[in-house]
């Protein structure tokens, strides 16, 4: 009898879809959409960012208000407007507006059902809109599909996760042993995160999973950029949509998290986690069902688990 894991591997495939007419993008994805430019520059990245991240309240802000938000002058608001494909500021508010009520119109809770909760509530509120908003984001399966297959066919295949990052990581890794032949971890940076990405480079890697949570660290994005200048290719999932992370990154899945509480939590990134692994076992079923057999033996011989 196959172990639940070996079950969902085989039920669980990914099957190539692309949205319909009639499929929503979260808001998250419409503004990276709209704000895709690759000559902003860095004061209009910081414009983008704060609109991606406050859509909600951003979208009603008059100029003067969200210059001062932003820490940038009105003319530069008014240029971003332009540089971002609109007559000007009211023109690019008009089309934030459309968004974020057609996000509103969509059924979720608004903010005055919201607060009937409690602060535990909230949280819970707000990281069920990360997950249908990373829901809305895999109508499109097949950017997870490729990078599923890439994921797989890197020998070695490392995955790197520092500081508050490295939970994610390690859970990335844990469960892609399960999968495949070799999964290196990185969790700690400087020059020991350098000597395992050349030494996998080295070894014939190609690929790179690198995780970035807030606050993001300085020495992920020097690992991620090391990783690139020895020839490995970078996926990243993050909380972020622009900046010189995602820069650096060949593929980025932004996902929100939660931020109600003291601690962030990792709901969406989590799934996207557990999409990518999916999308590693579709890559190579006959390597996947050895593989988990294997295990299996060697878990029963040696008592891994509890009997339920």
């Amino acid at each position: 009898m196959p172990s639940p894991q070996q079950a969902r591997a085989q039920a669980s495939a990914i099957t190539s879809a692309k949205p319909g007419p009639e499929t929503e993008l979260s808001p998250t994805a419409q503004l990276r959409a709209l704000f895709d430019r690759p000559r902003l520059s860095p004061g209009q990245r910081r414009i983008a960012q704060y609109l991606i991240e406050h859509i909600t309240e951003a979208a009603f802000l008059s100029i003067t208000d969200l210059a001062d938000r932003v820490g940038v002058s009105q003319p530069s608001v008014t240029r971003f407007a332009s540089a971002v494909g609109f007559s000007g500021y009211p023109a690019l508010r008009e089309k934030l507006q459309s968004i974020t009520l057609g996000t509103r119109s969509g059924g979720g809770a608004g903010p005055d059902e919201e607060h009937r909760g409690n602060e535990l509530q909230a949280a819970v509120d707000a990281e069920i809109e990360n997950l249908e908003n990373l829901r809305r984001d895999l109508a499109d399966t097949d950017r997870v599909i490729e990078v599923g297959r890439a994921l797989s066919a890197s020998t070695p295949l490392t995955v790197l996760g520092l500081r508050i990052s490295v939970s994610l990581a390690e859970y990335f890794a844990y469960a892609a042993r399960r999968i495949h032949p070799d999964v290196r971890l990185v969790t700690l940076g400087g020059s020991v995160a350098y000597d395992a990405l050349l030494q996998s480079r080295e070894a014939g890697g190609t690929w790179v999973l690198a995780f970035s949570m807030p606050r993001h660290a300085q020495e992920t994005l020097t690992a991620v950029r090391v990783a690139r200048s020895a020839g490995l290719k970078v996926a990243l999932i993050t909380d972020l949509a622009l900046g010189p992370l995602v820069d650096e990154a060949d593929v980025t899945f932004a996902t929100g998290t939660g931020s109600r509480l003291v601690f962030d939590s990792y709901a969406a990134p989590g799934v996207m986690c557990a999409a990518l692994l999916q999308a590693m076992t579709d890559a190579d079923p006959e390597r996947t069902q050895a593989r988990l057999e294997d295990y299996e033996q060697v878990a029963d011989e040696h008592h891994f688990f509890l009997r339920d």
